[in-house]
């Protein structure tokens, strides 16, 4: 035996193919290919399961708990329990455990119901049952046990069980129509194409007789990317090597057509799909509160450290002196005292940090996460943010980051069908240097001509007739349009006399109206049958092109070609695409007339497209056929020597014309774009079209004034002059009106101030991120970076996707760090999306990849400004209320068991019984907070939409700076200082009774350290609750109701707890103590006197800078307050009696 077949086989079988091999081979069948060809040498590959499910039965619990004990905070509080149960600790494990259970619980029913549901679905989609070819015969068998290599028959309306190469179909130009909804939004009808070598196979016997191994790249997720080969073997003769695709890949997910059935090998299978492997999860996005959240729990935690070093340390030098440590009713043994005094030292640390770690809020992460998942609906179930023309909705596919909509600084948007409709109207053509107008408008009537042709320059003579034809010729044959099937027509779908037309379907609208506008003009597109295109020419007469070759288009070539054979044998290559891309390589034609109106075009808004032509000879065409047939077959960097190809192909054109189509604004994205500015966002138009084109949108949303002073960063500019001179050039011109004062990041519509609006282009930008021949680039980045800075809008315009993602990048990692928002409908937006801090897909007619891959989805631009400037807003607002709230509360919870340390021999004496220790933060505060950040409105809807100025309030995480969180930490101290020297003094002076009980000699109330402790707790728990009440603006009966209806519960529980209700539990500690509290009037008198000195300090405070140093949403508010005054004394002056004499 050969021993590099072992080798093959070892490496194949133990180290798995896809670990050492870029490609695959798959034998069509199962078959062995004949002999003489290579060794057959079965593959393993996974099975057909779809797993979506995170857990199974079997690791659940551990898999759930490793994560949830990953987040610091479980992990934390975890070590807090385990050190309760090791050591001896002055509270219960309980009060540690039991919130730790009820989060960790709570968490893990509710990720394990998600993944339940994931289960259910998983199996339906697996157990499908699924049609394949065995031995000649259709065979039925489930979903799941089908293997690569496998030959599946799929029929209509079917969706196809996993990636397939289309192989034959019961259409007889071996074509199918699929949709691909559920991959990526897209409903039109998608053409795929079968095999060459195989579409005639009908039958299952002849599909199973077919011998064929095809050869393919490893999976991976581009839905639109795919290279591979077939070899189809015929007898003993040497393989047919034929190209494959995309347009040959059935992808798993896809839906059959108007196609009765297909036949398709199975080449990926279960998770190695193209959908499977879409499901994997973008890259974590984290907000700037979740950042703050942490910062100020380690801020907390080196608190909580502080408090137990000193408590320790003051605790030994108390014990210092004599017959402190061993006090005569609490005697030490000599196995104590003989116990290493670091040891001992290091446990009480140890014990000191489990009765001070309730300063650090474990339920907060979980009342963060709830607030967030049910925040997230009211963007759902927003009506003004559904579209009726489209019947969509908003969608949100990440609820982490709703703040963020709160905090955003820059807004970076794609141009065509995010700030445009993407409905393209084709509006004329120009064709050597004569202007076409398709059905033009006199005084309102369009004008009978048939043929639609305004010649609005001198008509053009003999001559000019054939290349006027041509151009008609070359937009019917360029392009990659589908007529949609008409079942009642058989052959040419229409007559220019029937008055019916055509229905045209493309993923691309400027190629459907470039086909609509030239059927205006006398030709018509019918349809692409057996490779051969047919058109319908102004004399009614049919012409039948063959379709050779397709150059398709890209985003880097910016146009795209068709090679096409006449009925009289002669071979055209048609070209259209940007003027940048074509003009450089033409060699003939009147180039300066069209490049004249292809500006004045762009000037007025309007999209341009160029169109060319070359004649090619047999010898030429035979020489471009074999270079791109061994271009296609590569298995290798398939795609640059397809560039290098086309590259070479696409040279010495001949100019024919150019076309202008229209894409109309979209309603109020002027409205919103103006709102957003106002409101201190930059806004940002990245896009691919041309500067002047771009640049007339940008007037027409209010992005650039008619005041605005443009500056030019072109690649025009820079051949002028240098790079680094125009930078310097600009930077002074930007930094000359505001002298020595640094622009304001945020002061986009500067009253005294001159505007500046910069655009900047592919070209320029590349050679800015171009890393200098010094091996910096900072210098340039960071001078382009002022000016952008200084300016009130950008226009980047010719921008590849991944130029789009740089300029997001650059700006985010700027040394102000601002939060970025990205918007865009298309496939080349979703590297933006995905870079920027938020992304926000706009459902659109260049289907759904930028909302699949997006954090949030919108129908249409205009719903942005609510979005941002509303629930952005709110949800910012609520969120750093609940944040600072949190911690506040738990300051004043804490520090006064950090107190009476001081006055209990550092004992390490509780000062709260275990049940309120344990449900402070999980029964007895929690729901007022987590209905305030559901709720609240500080302002009204109208108020925000109508003053977006307001949003400038909140800018750079304002209401989470250190001084806010200091002001509410110190107010927690104060708050807790109150709670503890006010009950102190209370219970100052105190005698013993008859039956050893302490009595205070002031007020005659039974006094205990839990009595003490119940009234600092009932302080606390009323004093923190009304706190919340007073930051409220907006009350409803929900507010109501639970803010109340809290402290109801807190005093039932008191009496529950206290065996007053509940007499089963009078055994414990805290028996009749509530109650002997609340039978002192003097307590009662406390509970108030205290509540309302604690909240003083807040009240006095919200009045004095509301007087002084009010912020705009404070004189809204105040504004807001005086209006319903005046209201409601109208109300009452209108219900009184007219006859009242004065």
């Amino acid at each position: 035996m050969d021993c590099s077949l072992v080798r093959t086989l070892v490496h194949r079988y133990c180290a798995g193919e896809e670990n050492w091999v870029d490609s695959r081979t798959i034998y069509v069948g199962h078959r062995e290919p004949p002999p003489g060809t290579e060794a057959y040498i079965p593959q393993r590959y996974p099975d057909n399961r779809i797993v979506s499910a995170k857990y199974t039965f079997w690791n659940f619990i551990p898999k759930n708990l490793f994560e949830q004990f990953r987040r610091i905070a479980n992990f934390y509080f975890l070590i807090i329990f385990l050190v309760q149960l090791i050591i001896d600790t002055p509270t219960s494990p309980v009060t540690s455990g039991l919130p730790l259970f009820f989060v960790i619980t709570v968490t893990a029913i509710k990720q394990g119901y998600e993944d339940w549901l994931r289960h259910k679905a998983d199996n339906a989609m697996n157990q499908c049952p699924v049609h394949f070819i065995q031995h000649g015969k259709l065979v039925r068998k489930q979903s799941r046990k089908l293997r690569v290599g496998d030959i599946v028959m799929v029929k209509e309306n079917e969706i196809f069980p996993c990636d397939l190469i289309f192989l034959s179909s019961s259409r007889g130009d071996g074509t199918c129509h699929v949709t691909t909804a559920s991959l990526d939004g897209e409903s039109s009808h998608k053409t795929h194409y079968a095999v060459q070598d195989t579409k005639g196979f009908h039958t299952e016997e002849e599909i199973d007789g077919l011998h064929a191994t095809v050869e393919c790249e490893q999976p991976q997720p581009d839905l639109y990317k795919f290279v591979g080969r077939i070899n189809v073997y015929n007898d003993l003769n040497d393989p047919v090597v034929r190209p494959l695709g995309s347009e040959n890949l059935l992808l798993r997910g896809a839906t059959l057509k108007n196609t009765e059935k297909i036949f398709g090998v199975a080449i990926y299978t279960g998770m190695e799909t193209k959908m499977a492997l879409n499901y994997q999860s973008k890259s974590q996005k984290r907000s700037a509160v979740e950042k703050s959240m942490n910062v100020f729990l380690i801020v907390y935690l080196c608190i909580l450290i502080s408090k137990a070093l000193i408590n320790t340390v003051l605790k030994y030098v108390w014990q210092s002196e004599p017959f402190r440590d061993e006090p005569w009713y609490n005697q030490k043994t000599e196995a104590e005292r003989q116990r290493n005094l670091f040891l001992r030292a290091f446990t009480d640390f140890l014990a000191f940090m489990v009765l001070f770690n309730y300063i650090i809020p474990v339920s907060m992460y979980v009342t963060v996460e709830m607030q967030k998942f049910l925040g997230s609906y009211f963007i759902t179930w927003d009506e003004d943010m559904f579209d009726e023309d489209t019947g969509e909705g908003p969608l949100v596919n990440t609820s982490d980051l709703n703040e963020e909509l709160g905090q955003v600084e820059y807004v970076f948007t794609d141009k065509t069908g995010t700030l445009t409709e993407n409905n393209m109207e084709f509006k004329e053509c120009c064709i050597e240097g004569h202007v076409y107008v398709p059905h033009v408008v006199c005084n309102g009537q369009v004008l009978p001509d048939s043929s639609g042709i305004d010649m609005i320059d001198s008509s053009p003579g003999v001559s000019s007739r054939e290349r006027e034809e041509l151009f008609f010729r070359a937009l019917c044959l360029c392009h990659t349009v589908q007529v949609k099937d008409d079942d009642d027509v058989d052959g040419p779908r229409m007559s220019p006399g029937s008055g019916k037309s055509c229905v045209y379907i493309s993923s691309s609208p400027d190629e459907v109206a470039l086909v609509e506008g030239v059927q205006r003009l006398g030709f018509t597109y019918l349809r692409l049958k057996d490779s051969y295109m047919e058109i319908l020419n102004r004399d009614s007469g049919i012409e039948r092109f063959e379709l050779l070759e397709i150059l398709s288009f890209d985003s880097v070539r910016r146009r795209m070609s068709v090679i096409v054979k006449s009925a009289t044998g002669e071979i055209y290559l048609f070209c259209k695409g940007a003027d940048s891309s074509i003009f450089p390589r033409v060699i003939e034609g009147k180039v300066d007339q069209i490049r004249s109106r292809v500006e004045r075009n762009a000037v007025e808004g309007l999209r341009t497209l160029c169109v060319a032509y070359k004649r090619l000879i047999p010898e030429e065409y035979e020489g471009i056929c074999k270079l791109l047939q061994a271009t296609k077959v590569a298995l290798q960097d398939r795609e640059k020597k397809l560039a290098e190809a086309y590259e070479q192909i696409e040279k010495d054109l001949i100019l024919l014309g150019a076309t202008a189509v229209e894409d109309r604004l979209q309603e109020k994205a002027a409205d919103t774009i103006e709102a957003l500015q106002k409101a201190g966002i930059k806004v940002w138009v990245l896009t691919g079209d041309k500067m002047e084109t771009a640049a007339a949108t940008c007037y027409a949303c209010k992005l650039f004034r008619r005041s605005t002073q443009l500056l030019e960063l072109t690649t025009k500019k820079i051949e002028e002059q240098s790079l680094h001179d125009v930078l310097f050039e600009l930077s002074k011109t930007v930094l000359r009106c505001s002298g020595s004062l640094a622009r304001d990041n945020f002061s986009g519509l500067s009253a005294d101030m001159q505007d500046y609006g910069l655009i900047i282009d592919g070209a320029a930008l590349s050679l800015i991120m171009k890393p200098r021949e010094d091996g910096s680039s900072s210098n340039y980045r960071e001078l382009f970076l002022d000016i952008c800075r200084n300016c009130s809008a950008v226009l980047c315009c010719r921008m590849a996707p991944l130029q789009k993602a740089q300029i997001v990048k650059l700006i985010k990692l700027s040394k102000e760090h601002p939060i970025t928002l990205a918007i865009g409908d298309g496939a080349n937006d979703v590297s933006m999306i995905l870079e920027a801090h938020v992304g926000i897909g706009v459902i659109g007619k260049e289907g759904r990849q930028a909302a699949r891959n997006s954090d949030y989805a919108i129908p249409k631009f205009k719903h942005l400004k609510k979005m941002l400037l509303v629930h952005g807003h709110f949800y910012y607002i609520r969120i750093s209320e609940l944040v600072q709230y949190f911690f506040y509360k738990n300051v004043c919870f804490i520090f006064p068991q950090f107190l009476y340390q001081f006055f209990c021999g550092f004992s390490q004496q509780t000062l709260y019984d275990t049940a309120y220790l344990t449900l402070y933060n999980i029964s007895f505060t929690s729901l007022p907070i987590l209905l305030y950040s559901l709720m609240e409105q500080h302002v009204s809807i109208d108020t925000l939409k109508r003053d977006p100025s307001l949003y400038r309030d909140i800018a750079k995480n304002a209401l989470l700076r250190w001084r806010v969180f200091i002001y509410w930490t110190f107010l927690g101290l104060f708050d807790a200082l109150v709670f503890f020297f006010g009950a102190y003094f209370m219970f100052e002076n105190t005698t013993v009774t008859n039956n050893g009980q302490i009595m205070t000699t002031s007020t005659h109330m039974i006094f205990g350290n839990w009595t003490f402790g119940m009234l600092v707790f009932t302080v606390m728990v009323f004093t923190v609750t009304l706190k919340l009440a007073l930051d409220t603006h907006y009350w409803t009966w929900i507010n109501h109701f639970v803010i109340w209806g809290s402290l109801l519960f807190y005093i039932v529980f008191s009496l529950l707890w206290g065996g007053i209700i509940w007499p089963f539990l009078n055994y414990q500690r805290m028996y009749y103590v509530f109650i002997q509290m609340l039978s002192s009037g003097p307590a009662w008198l406390a509970v108030v006197l205290l509540v309302t000195v604690g909240l003083l300090p807040d009240v006095l405070k919200k009045v004095l800078c509301r007087q002084l140093w009010p912020t705009a949403t404070e004189r809204v508010q105040a504004k807001n307050q005086c209006l319903s005054a005046e209201q409601s004394a109208i109300f009452v002056l209108s219900q009184t009696p007219g006859s009242l004499s004065f």
